[in-house]
């Protein structure tokens, strides 16, 4: 992600919360005031988005921001995460859009290590989807490789993804197939053209056509296990995806069936946010 395009985002971000400026800290802090502040992670948690609230805090001004962990970490209940020091005003102007995003994207990076675990020793990988937060699809796409898992398309331009509705609206057999012919003509070798299948005779059609990715749409785990050595007899060079309702319950029993992919919605869509906090420290006033 460009510079640029964070800074724009955390923007946005404080405008929501300070376009009208903070009338409770003005009113009761004093603009000389000097704080230290500590973000805690309140359970065990992967961290993720340190880099976005050291953005936050660098737009407010007048703080100081020192990662004391990684985005990517395990951190256990209780670890300091970060430190900030500078004017109290700051802080507390920037204390909620900085946890905003800290505990949104921890809770990214979280929940997609747990899916990671679950298909340790498998040859399946973890991938994300587009069932993301508006505006914050690229932060979220980060937190989930810091989870240790894999960005599908970023973006409808990265590759190809004909889908059951696109299947539907070109009618017949012999047109999907001229469509792809045609794709793959335009966009060459190098670009990733993927197909939807929905059920067993549109996966085993769907392998004999120039793609390089079928994905099993919400096929039952014991078709999949039988479906697969199939589809990579027909075409050895094809990528198998699994996608549909995965669960931590069922990821591990779709990663067995042989898949290379599996899309998980629920990565960014369900996440729940990691439970991080801020403790103000303030010094003592001389005698």
């Amino acid at each position: 992600m460009q510079d640029a395009e964070l800074a724009r985002i955390v923007r946005r971000a404080l405008t929501e919360d300070l376009a009208g400026g903070d009338v409770t800290t003005d009113a009761t802090v004093e603009p000389s005031r000097k704080a230290v502040g500590l973000f805690h992670a309140k359970q065990p948690a992967v961290v993720a988005g340190l880099d976005v609230a050291r953005e936050v805090f660098r737009q407010v001004g007048g703080v100081k921001f020192t990662p004391l962990a990684r985005d990517g970490a395990r951190v256990r209940k209780g670890q300091t995460i970060a430190e900030i020091s500078g004017g109290a005003r700051a802080i507390l102007a920037g204390e909620r859009t900085a946890l905003n995003f800290l505990q949104r994207l921890s809770g990214v990076a979280t929940l997609t290590r747990a899916f990671i675990e679950k298909v340790r020793g498998t040859r399946a990988l973890v991938l994300d989807t587009r069932k993301t937060t508006p505006g914050l699809r690229l932060l979220e796409k980060r937190a989930v490789r810091a989870g240790g898992g894999t960005n599908h398309r970023v973006s409808l331009a990265d590759a190809a993804l004909i889908k059951d509705n696109h299947i539907e609206a070109v009618g017949d057999e012999e047109r999907l197939r001229e469509a792809v012919m045609a794709l793959r003509l335009k966009r060459g070798p190098g670009f990733r053209i993927e197909i939807e299948a929905q059920t067993i005779d549109q996966a085993l059609l769907f392998a004999t056509f120039d793609v390089d990715v079928v994905m099993l749409d919400n096929l039952p785990v014991p078709v999949m296990r039988k479906l697969v050595p199939t589809l990579r007899k027909i075409n050895p060079g094809l990528t198998i995806e699994a996608s549909g309702g995965v669960t931590l319950k069922t990821v591990r029993a779709v990663a067995e069936t042989g898949v290379d992919w599996i899309s998980v919605g629920a990565l960014t869509h369900s996440a729940p946010a990691v439970d991080i906090s801020l403790e103000l420290h303030l010094p003592r006033r001389p005698a």
